[in-house]
């Protein structure tokens, strides 16, 4: 079993920057890919970026894609996502999650990650 915990979050104005970690127990890390998720209120909860178990390939929605960076650190068992120029459209809670297969493409689909943390809230205002 896979425990992601998120931190990182909070409030930042407009063209801020912040970044969120994500630290995993439990399994073997460095064989999931793992994804960044965002659920906004009202909305559905959308792909935001994710990465492969390798580090190798990274995919980011086109909305935060030049913004926001994702990368890991195998050895640490954390993944991070660095967002910048943030904009009050990325106002949401941000969740990670572990993909177990070890796949060689970025999952952009929900039910693809088996593992997700609590979340972490992200407030741009304007």
């Amino acid at each position: 079993q896979v425990q992601l915990v998120e931190s990182g979050g909070g409030l930042v104005q407009a063209g801020g920057s912040l970044r969120l970690s994500c630290a995993a127990s439990g399994g073997t890390f460095s064989m999931y890919a793992m994804g960044w998720f965002r659920q906004a209120p009202g909305k559905e909860r959308e792909f935001v970026a994710g990465i492969t178990w390798s580090g190798g390939s990274t995919y980011y929605a086109g909305s935060v894609k030049g913004r926001f960076t994702i990368s890991r650190d195998n050895a640490k068992k954390t993944v991070y996502l660095q967002m910048n120029s943030l904009k009050p459209e990325d106002t949401a809670l941000y969740y990670c999650a572990a993909d177990p297969r070890l796949s060689t493409v970025v999952a952009v689909m929900a039910p693809r990650y088996d593992y997700w943390g609590q979340g972490t809230q992200v407030t741009v205002s304007s």
